[in-house]
Protein backbone atom coordinates (compact mmCIF):
# COMPACT_ATOMS: atom_id res chain seq x y z
CA UNK A 1 0.00 0.00 0.00
CA UNK A 2 1.19 3.44 -1.09
CA UNK A 3 0.01 6.66 0.43
CA UNK A 4 0.11 10.16 -1.32
CA UNK A 5 -1.15 13.39 -0.24
CA UNK A 6 -1.77 15.86 -2.27
CA UNK A 7 -2.07 19.33 -1.09
CA UNK A 8 -3.69 22.82 -2.36
CA UNK A 9 -1.53 25.63 -1.13
CA UNK A 10 -2.60 28.05 1.49
CA UNK A 11 -4.08 31.33 0.95
CA UNK A 12 -2.28 33.61 -1.28
CA UNK A 13 -1.85 37.18 -2.66
CA UNK A 14 -3.14 36.27 -5.80
CA UNK A 15 -2.40 34.02 -9.42
CA UNK A 16 0.90 34.89 -10.09
CA UNK A 17 3.81 32.33 -9.72
CA UNK A 18 5.41 35.16 -7.38
CA UNK A 19 2.53 34.82 -5.54
CA UNK A 20 3.24 34.89 -1.67
CA UNK A 21 1.24 33.79 0.84
CA UNK A 22 -1.00 36.66 3.11
CA UNK A 23 -0.52 36.55 6.84
CA UNK A 24 -3.44 33.79 7.04
CA UNK A 25 -1.89 31.72 4.74
CA UNK A 26 1.76 31.72 6.41
CA UNK A 27 -0.86 30.39 9.94
CA UNK A 28 -2.36 27.72 7.74
CA UNK A 29 0.80 26.53 6.30
CA UNK A 30 1.87 26.01 10.25
CA UNK A 31 -1.32 24.19 11.18
CA UNK A 32 -0.42 21.93 7.93
CA UNK A 33 2.38 21.27 9.38
CA UNK A 34 0.94 20.26 12.98
CA UNK A 35 -1.86 18.11 10.96
CA UNK A 36 0.79 16.16 9.47
CA UNK A 37 3.07 16.00 12.64
CA UNK A 38 1.89 12.67 13.43
CA UNK A 39 1.97 11.41 9.67
CA UNK A 40 4.80 9.31 8.22
CA UNK A 41 6.53 11.06 5.47
CA UNK A 42 9.64 9.82 2.94
CA UNK A 43 9.37 13.50 0.75
CA UNK A 44 7.90 16.41 -0.04
CA UNK A 45 6.91 17.73 -3.96
CA UNK A 46 6.16 21.00 -4.28
CA UNK A 47 5.23 23.42 -7.57
CA UNK A 48 7.73 25.84 -8.37
CA UNK A 49 5.22 28.30 -6.80
CA UNK A 50 6.46 30.36 -4.41
CA UNK A 51 3.03 30.22 -2.94
CA UNK A 52 3.50 26.39 -3.15
CA UNK A 53 6.88 26.34 -1.81
CA UNK A 54 6.07 28.45 1.08
CA UNK A 55 3.05 26.14 2.00
CA UNK A 56 5.66 22.99 2.29
CA UNK A 57 8.20 25.06 4.30
CA UNK A 58 7.24 25.09 7.94
CA UNK A 59 5.85 21.19 7.81
CA UNK A 60 9.27 20.06 5.91
CA UNK A 61 11.16 21.90 9.06
CA UNK A 62 9.47 20.06 11.26
CA UNK A 63 9.94 16.65 9.32
CA UNK A 64 13.18 17.30 8.30
CA UNK A 65 12.58 17.08 4.35
CA UNK A 66 14.22 18.44 1.94
CA UNK A 67 11.26 20.34 -0.68
CA UNK A 68 11.52 18.82 -3.97
CA UNK A 69 10.61 20.95 -6.59
CA UNK A 70 8.85 19.92 -9.82
CA UNK A 71 7.52 22.05 -12.51
CA UNK A 72 5.24 19.51 -13.43
CA UNK A 73 2.76 20.48 -10.22
CA UNK A 74 2.53 24.45 -11.75
CA UNK A 75 -0.95 25.19 -11.76
CA UNK A 76 -2.51 24.57 -15.10
CA UNK A 77 -2.82 27.68 -17.21
CA UNK A 78 -6.00 28.10 -19.21
CA UNK A 79 -5.38 30.64 -21.39
CA UNK A 80 -2.55 33.28 -21.57
CA UNK A 81 -5.01 35.98 -22.48
CA UNK A 82 -7.61 37.50 -19.80
CA UNK A 83 -11.46 35.98 -21.00
CA UNK A 84 -14.46 37.46 -19.43
CA UNK A 85 -15.95 33.89 -19.34
CA UNK A 86 -13.02 32.05 -17.97
CA UNK A 87 -15.48 30.59 -15.41
CA UNK A 88 -17.41 28.85 -18.16
CA UNK A 89 -14.49 27.57 -19.82
CA UNK A 90 -13.04 26.18 -16.79
CA UNK A 91 -16.36 24.64 -15.86
CA UNK A 92 -16.45 23.44 -19.50
CA UNK A 93 -12.97 21.56 -19.62
CA UNK A 94 -14.08 19.17 -17.05
CA UNK A 95 -16.67 18.06 -19.19
CA UNK A 96 -14.44 18.74 -23.07
CA UNK A 97 -10.43 17.47 -20.96
CA UNK A 98 -9.35 18.40 -24.95
CA UNK A 99 -10.86 22.00 -24.85
CA UNK A 100 -7.81 23.88 -25.45
CA UNK A 101 -8.13 28.43 -25.10
CA UNK A 102 -5.67 30.46 -26.78
CA UNK A 103 -2.15 29.88 -25.15
CA UNK A 104 -3.60 27.48 -22.54
CA UNK A 105 -3.19 23.60 -22.05
CA UNK A 106 -6.34 21.36 -22.04
CA UNK A 107 -7.40 19.59 -19.06
CA UNK A 108 -5.58 16.19 -20.69
CA UNK A 109 -2.61 17.86 -21.08
CA UNK A 110 -2.49 18.88 -17.80
CA UNK A 111 -3.85 16.01 -16.02
CA UNK A 112 -0.83 14.13 -18.11
CA UNK A 113 1.55 15.74 -16.55
CA UNK A 114 0.47 15.32 -13.05
CA UNK A 115 0.03 12.27 -13.13
CA UNK A 116 3.48 11.37 -14.71
CA UNK A 117 5.15 12.86 -11.02
CA UNK A 118 2.03 10.32 -9.32
CA UNK A 119 3.34 7.40 -10.93
CA UNK A 120 6.76 7.91 -11.07
CA UNK A 121 6.58 7.98 -7.71
CA UNK A 122 4.05 5.10 -7.18
CA UNK A 123 7.07 3.18 -8.95
CA UNK A 124 9.64 4.46 -7.02
CA UNK A 125 10.40 3.05 -3.32
CA UNK A 126 9.33 5.74 -0.98
CA UNK A 127 5.54 5.32 0.08
CA UNK A 128 4.30 8.34 1.42
CA UNK A 129 4.91 11.17 -0.39
CA UNK A 130 2.97 14.54 0.09
CA UNK A 131 2.60 16.89 -3.41
CA UNK A 132 1.95 21.01 -2.53
CA UNK A 133 0.10 22.34 -5.76
CA UNK A 134 -3.00 24.17 -6.80
CA UNK A 135 -6.53 23.60 -7.07
CA UNK A 136 -6.99 23.12 -10.90
CA UNK A 137 -4.47 20.63 -11.37
CA UNK A 138 -5.01 18.73 -8.28
CA UNK A 139 -8.40 18.22 -9.12
CA UNK A 140 -7.66 17.04 -12.45
CA UNK A 141 -5.38 14.60 -10.75
CA UNK A 142 -8.52 13.51 -9.11
CA UNK A 143 -10.30 13.76 -11.30
CA UNK A 144 -7.77 10.76 -13.10
CA UNK A 145 -8.54 9.13 -10.20
CA UNK A 146 -11.90 9.26 -9.50
CA UNK A 147 -13.87 10.11 -13.63
CA UNK A 148 -16.80 11.59 -11.48
CA UNK A 149 -14.61 14.50 -9.63
CA UNK A 150 -15.39 17.20 -12.14
CA UNK A 151 -15.98 21.20 -11.72
CA UNK A 152 -18.32 20.79 -8.18
CA UNK A 153 -15.50 19.28 -6.70
CA UNK A 154 -12.74 22.01 -7.64
CA UNK A 155 -15.77 24.82 -6.40
CA UNK A 156 -15.38 23.40 -3.16
CA UNK A 157 -12.24 23.26 -2.77
CA UNK A 158 -10.40 25.31 0.04
CA UNK A 159 -6.93 26.97 0.66
CA UNK A 160 -5.17 24.64 1.92
CA UNK A 161 -6.99 21.57 1.17
CA UNK A 162 -5.85 18.06 1.59
CA UNK A 163 -6.64 15.03 -0.05
CA UNK A 164 -5.23 11.40 0.58
CA UNK A 165 -4.84 8.66 -2.40
CA UNK A 166 -4.70 5.43 -0.80
CA UNK A 167 -3.05 2.73 -3.67
CA UNK A 168 -3.82 -1.18 -2.49
CA UNK A 169 -2.91 -2.07 -5.85
CA UNK A 170 -2.63 -1.02 -9.25
CA UNK A 171 -5.92 -0.66 -10.41
CA UNK A 172 -7.55 0.41 -7.09
CA UNK A 173 -7.33 3.73 -5.76
CA UNK A 174 -9.14 5.01 -2.67
CA UNK A 175 -9.70 8.96 -2.58
CA UNK A 176 -10.62 10.68 0.78
CA UNK A 177 -10.39 14.34 1.94
CA UNK A 178 -8.57 14.84 4.85
CA UNK A 179 -8.51 18.71 5.54
CA UNK A 180 -11.98 20.92 5.51
CA UNK A 181 -12.14 24.66 6.40
CA UNK A 182 -12.99 23.19 10.01
CA UNK A 183 -9.75 21.38 10.72
CA UNK A 184 -7.77 24.68 10.96
CA UNK A 185 -10.47 26.66 12.98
Amino acid sequence: MKTYYIVRHCQANGQSEDASLTLQGIAQSHALAQFFSSIHLNQIISSPYKRAIQTSEPLAHAKQLEVKIDQRLAERVLSSKPMDNWYEKLKHSFTDLHLTCEGGESSLEAMNRIVEVLYEQINSEKDHTLFVTHGNIMSLLLKHADATIGFKEWEKLSNPDVYVLTYFKPDHVEIERIWHKETAE
